[in-house]
């Protein structure tokens, strides 16, 4: 029965939330979040109460790291001796606190990320300033708590004689809260907690005449006040931060961008590195060399820049595409009354006011009692001494000290602290001079006990002492703003000629999705040969464009990826191109169905598009600039099992000819399709037979109609001229092109638009293609089924068809030729031919 009873049987879920919510609920107001009075995490709190308790000080010598991290592990924070170093350095690094909390000496990191020397070889020490967050902590300005091990006590927060949250930020992460408080300019904090002080209903916008923005210990520039008011009103909010760079002329008529200063916590090397892998990788044109030219005067880093290149161009490239320019999202959670809380820029204010209240009203409380008893104690002893020869009399009758005592208090009604100071008094005190020294203490403890209780007597005496402490803190430690606030943030507007090298390359697609760019050498070099692929893959698309033109991808699930040509890959013409998912991301189960270079997006061309399920759409082509090309975006809008089987681009005025699966042809004016928005589905443009569907889909222009070519499921081929069919209009059922047979009936696996040369290319189930020269093939009618390239029922259905065009061969001929692929007859009603 005991056995039993030393065990819970509980619900696993139970027991892992019970242990979950106190870990949660350690972290957060125990690690991670800085406390809204002090701005300071307990790490941070026993690091520089450890030090100053060790009277390790601004005025005294440097101390070896690992004895304070030592100190600070053995009474206050039993964790990891990395924890406790990693905090202690982060107080000594000047990009990161606008205000160092601990000095140090030796290697304490760099902004480039190197990491700090080991504790064992560092030395430090409190700043002057931490001196001022610690200051009368010794009379009972705040509450102690026992340490882990119940040896010590720790105080639970500092006294702070100025708004150390606000003055140098916060950042971290605990269980479902994340903080992010900037640092800011002391003598603007401070003057606006006087304002708030003297105006408790002052608002937002009167407290930002004080703080005009974060300044930051890299300086940089701020921009967008419309943020910073968000962020200070709610405690979330962005601005755009950028570092300072200015363009400088050099010699040979060239210019240079020099920066002097960074964004907030961006790491300088990394930095460097990614504007060198831009000039690398030829993403900007112009930068003739990236350098790191730091030293101990300063940060500096130089760009420079080819002749006659666009510096303002490419500066802004470098704001747009590195973290010269970043985004800062305020975050501002702090511990307010135990609990994490979301808090604006007043309630900040407020929370560190209404503790130096409590601070300076305890402090006054407490110097009050230390100058009514030493005020009492000098009195007695003015007294003694204006009887001194009795005192002395009555003290040599004495058995002892506390008979001594005794007597006084009985026979001269001298009170017991009193009396203690008497018996306890020096010889040399007894001398008529002290006599004056004693009155005049008595004098100044007497002002000072009324200055005290006038302090302690009005609210407003209270703030006046806060207020005056405050400015003697900003006279003493306040420095000139780092940080440039700019009212609007700035629109980069990039001219793409600037910044990509104009370059005409030669630009390959395969079905299977793997692009690349050539350089024209590269192409010519191989003597016409193909460019290198897998031997499954197929060339989709190849042709000779601009860098600084775009490539549109489109997909069979109506998505389409935006790739400008200067970030596609530069491989040799005869090496494997990369795959578009490695650009782009798009689903695993989508393929690439065309191409389309674009120069200029403008409204007066169209994207049109069809689909299997007999839907037609036209678009301008300007909505299909995209901002953004980091994923798939939606090109156009599919219903269920819908899917896009042609993408062309055309001027509006073309004509469209859809052919589907059971033999169908529709031929109407692309006038008849109405404009519409990107993510559109379009109109219906053919009336389709139920278990039908649209295989093939072309636009041309009327006075120069291609050639149709047909292969059946059954390979089976026919060329047709346009003029057999008649043009209509949208949304009607179509003509039929082929001959209907009763037994295993022809279907249209393709059909395509094809000019005077070139060949059709028949692929099959089992992987096998076969070839026709179109130029050997007699045109049919509407009513035929051409003839059988071969037998499928070897080889398998066929399941794609395509056209590579050609040149004139130098015999010509006869465009009514026999054709020399042709087996049989495909119009007879047998199933199996051979």
């Amino acid at each position: 029965m005991q056995e039993k009873e030393r065990y819970l049987d509980l619900p696993l879920e139970d027991v892992i939330g019970d242990r979950f919510g106190r870990y949660s609920k350690y972290i957060i107001q125990d690690r991670a979040l800085p406390d809204a009075r002090d701005g300071l995490k307990p790490v941070q709190r026993r690091i520089l109460y450890a030090m100053y308790t060790d009277r390790n000080t601004s005025d005294k010598p440097f101390r070896k790291a690992a004895k304070t991290v030592g100190n600070v592990i053995g009474n206050y924070h039993p964790h990891g001796d990395s924890s406790v170093y990693d905090a202690m350095i982060r107080q000594s690094q000047d990009w990161k606190m606008r205000h160092l909390l601990v000095q140090m000496h030796g290697n304490n990191g760099s902004i480039d990320g190197d990491p700090p020397a080991a504790m064992r070889y560092t030395e430090a020490r409190l700043s002057a300033i931490s001196a001022e967050l610690l200051k009368d902590i010794e009379k009972d300005t705040v509450d102690f708590m026992l340490n882990f091990d119940d040896s010590l006590e720790e105080p639970v927060v500092l006294p702070s004689r100025f708004p150390n949250l606000l003055v140098n930020g916060s950042t971290g992460i605990s269980s479902g809260y994340a903080t992010d408080i900037p640092p800011h300019h002391l003598g603007e904090v401070i003057d606006a907690a006087i304002h708030h002080m003297e105006h408790p209903d002052s608002t937002v916008d009167d407290l930002m005449k004080h703080i005009k923005g974060p300044d930051f210990p890299t300086g940089g520039t701020i921009q967008g006040v419309d943020g910073l008011k968000k962020a200070y009103e709610t405690g979330k909010g962005k601005i755009v931060l950028r570092g300072k760079a200015e363009i400088e002329d050099v010699r040979g008529g060239k210019q240079q961008i020099v920066i002097t200063e960074i964004p907030y916590e961006v790491n300088k090397a990394n930095l460097v590195k990614r504007m060198d892998e831009l000039r690398i990788d030829k993403k900007v044109d112009g930068i003739a060399e990236v350098r790191d030219d730091t030293d101990r005067t300063g940060l500096r880093i130089v760009v420079e820049l080819k002749k006659e290149a666009d510096s303002k161009g490419i500066l802004h490239y470098l704001y747009k595409n590195t973290d010269l320019q970043v985004s800062y999202n305020f975050n501002m959670v702090a511990i307010f009354n135990k609990t994490p809380k979301l808090l604006g820029l007043k309630h900040m204010l407020e929370a560190y006011i209404n503790h130096q209240k409590e601070v300076v009203t305890r402090r006054t409380k407490f110097d009050l009692n230390k100058a009514k008893e030493r005020a009492h104690i000098v009195e007695g002893l003015i007294k003694a001494i204006s009887i001194l020869d009795e005192v002395i009399q009555t003290i040599r009758a004495s058995k002892d000290k506390k008979d001594a005592k005794d007597r006084l208090q009985d026979m001269y009604q001298f009170t017991e602290p009193q009396a203690e100071a008497i018996v306890t008094l020096q010889l040399y005190r007894l001398t008529n001079t002290d006599v004056t020294t004693l009155e005049e203490e008595a004098s100044e403890l007497k002002k000072l006990i009324e200055k005290l209780e006038a302090i302690l007597s009005s609210e407003k005496n209270l703030i006046n002492e806060i207020k005056r402490e405050l400015k003697e803190i900003k006279k003493k430690y306040a420095e000139a703003r780092r940080t440039v606030i700019e009212q609007e943030i700035e629109d980069l507007k990039i001219n793409l000629e600037v910044v990509i090298p104009s370059e005409d390359v030669r630009v390959t697609v395969t079905k299977e999705g793997y692009v690349k760019r050539s350089s024209l050498r590269s192409y010519a070099a191989s003597n016409g040969e193909p460019p290198g692929m897998k031997e499954t893959d197929r060339l989709l698309y190849s042709l000779e464009i601009n860098t600084t033109d775009t490539l549109l991808l489109f997909t069979r699930k109506g998505s389409f990826l935006f790739l400008p040509v200067h970030q596609l890959p530069e491989i040799r013409w005869k090496d494997s191109g990369q795959h578009v998912a490695n650009l782009v991301a798009m689903d695993n189960d989508d393929d690439i169905l065309t191409a389309i270079p674009v120069k200029e997006f403008n409204d007066s061309e169209y994207v049109l598009f069809a689909t299997k399920l007999g839907m037609v759409k036209k678009t301008v082509l300007s909505e299909y600039k995209a901002q953004r090309n980091s994923k798939a975006l939606m090109a156009v809008k599919l219903k269920k099992d819908d899917e896009v089987i042609s993408v062309t681009l055309s001027d509006g005025t073309h004509d469209i000819f859809f052919a589907t699966h059971t033999g169908y042809g529709l031929w109407f004016t692309e006038e008849e399709v109405s404009a519409t928005g990107q993510r559109t589905a379009g109109v219906k443009a053919i009336n389709l037979k139920k278990d039908d569907f649209v295989v093939s889909c072309m636009s041309f222009k009327e006075e120069s109609p291609p050639d149709l070519f047909l292969v059946t499921q059954r390979a089976a081929y026919k060329k047709m001229k346009l003029n057999v069919f008649e043009k209509t209009s949208r949304a009607k059922r179509g003509l039929v092109m082929l001959k209907e047979l009763k037994r295993y009936p022809h279907r249209v696996a393709s059909l395509l638009p094809i000019t005077k040369y070139g060949s059709i290319f028949v692929q099959t189930k089992n992987g096998n293609t076969d070839t026709i020269e179109v130029a050997s093939i007699r045109s049919n009618d509407r009513y035929t089924n051409g003839s059988f390239l071969f037998d499928t029922g070897d080889t398998g259905e066929v399941i794609d068809v395509w056209f590579e065009e050609g040149d004139a061969p130098n015999t010509d001929l006869d465009d009514e030729g026999s054709s020399r692929n042709a087996i049989n007859n495909a119009d007879d009603d047998q199933t199996q031919l051979f």
